[in-house]
């Protein structure tokens, strides 16, 4: 197993149209470590922000090639974490950690 610090796993908020809708539904989007697992973001979410997790959902966004202004760009695949929280419960984004 890897040994991570707890600040390191989370490595930005995604503020985007659909994240904000999610926030209605307890739920909060960040982009995290591309080896971290539910476990691990778990617990580091609970202690850094005292909330309670109750759901973690992981989507993989790979690596891709686009055609842009006539040359080919590749975008950078990354982790993001969909984090429910408990009923009653929300994390400001905008203080920071």
């Amino acid at each position: 197993m890897f040994n991570i610090n707890k600040y390191d796993t989370i490595l930005s908020p995604v503020i985007t149209e659909k994240s904000t809708n999610l926030s209605a539904q307890n739920k909060v989007v960040f982009k995290v470590l591309t080896n971290a697992n539910k476990k691990i973001l778990k617990k580091n979410i609970e202690k850094i922000f005292k909330v309670n997790v109750t759901k973690i959902n992981i989507i993989n966004k790979k690596t891709r090639t686009k055609f842009t202004r006539g040359r080919i760009a590749k975008v950078k695949g990354y982790k993001k974490a969909i984090v429910t929280l408990k009923k009653g419960q929300s994390i400001d984004l905008t203080t920071g950690i």
